[in-house]
């Protein structure tokens, strides 16, 4: 259950995430640097002039990150739920898929790899608007895999005749 401090934070960054990725963010920061040059001549270019800088802009970067990684993680989160949605609205989508973002990467190179031969397959069709699905490609690997196993039973069969024989 989210607490007032918890909201309070959450205000705080969505307001933060928006101001820094605007214009006036980046002009300000202009003024800044803009400033601080010209402090420059006044402060004989002194190591505390360069260590005023060097610090605020440390301490910026160091405080962004932070915000920048709960902004990725909230779009991301929202991403994955509309994809979700997406998924489980089309009847010929795989929801096999749904909580993809959970795999390993090995997982995940594993699928890629999948998914490039169902587009070879896609590519391969006449039909542009055939589906491709992995339920499907499962089906029609075990249907192979059945043929195959029938023909390959049927051919020990033959050749266990022709050693009788």
């Amino acid at each position: 259950m989210a607490t007032s401090g918890d909201s309070i934070f959450e205000k705080f960054s969505n307001w933060a995430t928006k101001f820094t990725g605007s214009s006036y963010a980046f002009l300000g920061a202009v003024a800044i640097v803009v400033i601080w040059a010209v402090c420059g001549p006044i402060f004989n270019y002194s190591e505390t002039w360069q260590l005023v800088i060097n610090t605020g802009t440390t301490i910026i970067t160091f405080l962004m990150v932070f915000l920048i990684q709960k902004s990725q993680n909230k779009d991301s989160k929202a991403i994955q739920i509309k994809l979700n949605e997406l998924i489980a609205a089309n009847e010929k989508a795989s929801n096999r898929i749904v909580d993809i973002e959970d795999l390993t990467e090995k997982e995940l190179d594993q699928l890629h790899c999948y998914y490039e031969k169902l587009a070879d397959f896609a590519e391969e069709d006449e039909d542009i608007h055939a589906s491709h699905s992995i339920d499907a490609a499962k089906r029609n690997q075990d249907y192979k895999h059945n043929v195959f196993q029938k023909k390959h039973e049927e051919w020990l069969r033959k050749q266990e005749q022709k050693k009788e024989s």
